[in-house]
């Protein structure tokens, strides 16, 4: 019985042969990745479906942040991005460092969007006199130099260096500055879950001691009324910061500082208010422009300039507003809403 079933699956695949490799060589060719990225335009998200407050106050209009599509290549798109002037071809080395791999990539997108989220509410709350109370920085390795002598990695949360318990940033300067190049800084970081011992080889870069690592801060944070953030796994990056900042006002005040409009921005923000510059903004824009947005907020300086760029180029009805910082951002919008 075994033996009539054997035989007729091997008459089977040779009578279809040529299909069943037709089909793998089709499965290979639209799977495998190269290494190439493909940016595109995006969308939009609105923000009031990325954040609750208790008893927040609703508007007539919508605040919005912009995004740029990334996606692997793979052979099928990669030909298509050849062709599509609104599609562009990324060597992977322009997205990744060397010394990194995709997960790490994505471990600092999520925590540089867990800092702009952490900075945009000490904005918001501050520009609004609400209550916060800031508590326990936190602080993250996000990057570390192909040079860098240390086991550091990507995701580490430093909590102590040589012996001391680090609250602040401040005092990693400090314990660094006293020490001279070539020593072995010995520090402990939460990796895991777990409390693991590291080190760091102090060197010099431009007249500067350092171990060859970047960082990003955190605090825990107690405010009134309560916020909490509810962004898709898929979510992640700085860039929304400004725009998280501005929805989370809107929220708690009651002035409506959208005037009714559909309104679209992009740009990081520091726990200061000024604005930063993105990358992406032609994507931006014309994302923003599909899904028919009335005013796009852009950051000062090049942001602006290209974005104006390419609004002038392709005829687009939208209105651009160039921002500095986050009081900036309120003044021109009463403006223009």
């Amino acid at each position: 019985m075994i033996n009539k079933i054997y035989d007729k699956i091997i008459q089977t695949i040779k009578e279809n042969y040529k299909i069943i490799v037709f089909f793998v060589l089709a499965m290979f060719v639209f799977t495998i990745e190269l290494p190439y990225y493909i940016e595109a335009p995006g969308g939009v998200i609105n923000i009031d479906e990325r954040i609750e407050i208790e008893e927040k106050t609703y508007s007539s209009g919508t605040l919005n942040l912009a995004y740029v599509s990334q996606i692997k290549a793979t052979l099928p798109t990669l030909i298509y991005a050849k062709f599509n002037k609104d599609w562009d071809i990324l060597k992977k080395s322009k997205v990744l460092y060397n010394n990194e791999t995709e997960l790490d990539e994505a471990y600092r997108s999520h925590l540089l969007l867990k800092e702009a989220n952490n900075n945009a509410v000490i904005v918001a709350y501050k520009a609004a006199n609400k209550k916060i109370e800031l508590y326990n920085e936190h602080l993250y390795i996000i990057y570390v130099s192909e040079t860098a002598n240390t086991d550091l990695k990507i995701g580490d949360e430093i909590l102590e260096v040589e012996n001391t318990r680090i609250t602040s940033k401040d005092q990693i300067d400090d314990i660094v500055l006293s020490h001279d190049i070539g020593d072995k800084i010995q520090l402990v970081v939460k990796r895991d879950n777990k409390e693991i011992e590291c080190f760091g080889i102090l060197k010099e870069v431009e007249g500067k001691k350092i171990i060859g690592v970047s960082l990003s801060k955190t605090s825990d944070i107690i405010t009134e009324p309560k916020i909490s953030f509810k962004f898709k796994s898929s979510e992640s990056g700085p860039s929304g910061g400004f725009m998280m900042a501005l929805s989370i006002y809107d929220a708690l005040v009651e002035e409506d500082i959208t005037g009714g409009k559909k309104i679209v921005g992009t740009g990081t923000i520091d726990v200061n208010g000024n604005i930063g510059s993105i990358g992406g903004i032609e994507y931006k824009i014309k994302g923003a422009v599909k899904e028919n947005a009335d005013i796009f907020l852009v950051p000062f300086g090049e942001n602006y300039e290209e974005a104006k760029r390419i609004v002038e180029k392709n005829g687009y009805n939208l209105e651009l507003i160039e921002v500095k910082n986050f009081q900036d951002a309120l003044n021109k919008l009463k403006t223009f809403t």
